[in-house]
């Protein structure tokens, strides 16, 4: 069976894992042949695979512009939006209890 070539930066050395093709060279990753269409793949700090409407953890004790308390560690995050063009690495949108609407980075939380 082969395999096609990364939509983005063209090289050969696409694999598959499960539903995905993964580029190693850039780290591109879709679904189907093309690319042209796909929006990426956004993971959280262990790896699972992250989607509009899941519940989250946060793993790690965050500081917050403007409060004094931080969030912290085991903090539960209901009904996560993704933003897949976002011009900083902040990739989830949600409202946090007793925070707020924020941001965050998919690097500081694990799906629960």
């Amino acid at each position: 069976m082969s395999l096609p070539n990364c939509p983005q930066c063209a090289s050969d050395y696409t694999y598959q894992d499960g539903a995905l093709l993964i580029c190693p060279m850039c780290a591109h990753e879709w679904t189907d042949g093309d690319g042209a269409d796909d929006t990426p793949v956004i993971k959280d700090a262990v790896g699972n695979v992250l989607t509009d409407g899941d519940s989250v953890t946060v793993i790690k004790d965050l500081k917050v512009k403007g409060s004094s308390t931080p969030i912290k560690v085991g903090t539960k995050v209901k009904s996560i939006r993704l933003i897949y063009d976002a011009p900083d690495d902040h990739d989830i949108d949600c409202k946090i209890d007793g925070f707020g609407a924020m941001k965050l980075k998919s690097s500081v939380v694990k799906k629960a």
